[in-house]
């Protein structure tokens, strides 16, 4: 089975992580795609609690109906420092070596896997899919890269509208607004 590995903060995930679940699913033909929330961010961002992002990607994964889930392998292996990608997909590799991961990420964060732990060994070792994010075009063509680009819609900018009252309609998914706003979050 093919899976398609979606990892990130996700704080709040929003419309644009709902728009690459579907890409993936139905323009790319993986059969499940799982949501990875970190549980300790490697350069150190402030992020609300684990359980609370998780909760947010459940809602966000629900209209695709068992095929988009929520993978909590990050919270199970960071223990008090944060996790590195590389061990998440040995970690994986080792315990579900009948299925096929490909590691999706988008081309903002292109700019900093120089920053993680054993990238080039990631790279050789691992399928990457990077999808194109509007604003952020990737220096090379050596990527598989998305035949779309996906809104320019950023967690950060969310956090920032939530804490100037602003309101969140096109950004993030109902249910998730509704999660927020219920739990008061990022105010």
């Amino acid at each position: 089975m093919r899976v398609a590995l979606l990892g990130g903060s996700f704080n709040p995930p929003h419309l644009a992580h709902q728009m690459a679940c579907l890409y993936l699913l139905e323009g790319r033909g993986f059969e499940r795609v799982w949501l990875m929330p970190c549980f300790l961010h490697a350069f150190d961002k402030q992020l609300v609690s684990f359980e609370h992002r998780v909760a947010m990607c459940a809602l966000l994964s629900r209209p695709f109906g068992g095929r988009v889930v929520v993978s909590e392998v990050e919270q199970n292996l960071a223990g008090d420092k944060p996790n590195r990608t590389i061990d998440t997909m040995q970690y994986l590799d080792a315990h579900h070596a009948e299925l096929e991961f490909t590691l999706v990420i988008g081309t903002d964060i292109l700019d900093e896997v120089s920053k993680w732990k054993d990238f080039d060994k990631l790279k050789q070792k691992y399928p990457i899919l990077v999808l194109k994010r509007t604003g952020f075009e990737p220096s090379t063509n050596d990527w598989d890269i998305s035949e779309l680009a996906f809104p320019q819609i950023s967690s950060s900018s969310i956090r920032e509208r939530l804490g100037q009252g602003e309101q969140l309609s096109g950004l993030v998914p109902a249910t998730v607004a509704g999660y927020i706003r219920q739990n008061s979050l990022y105010r």
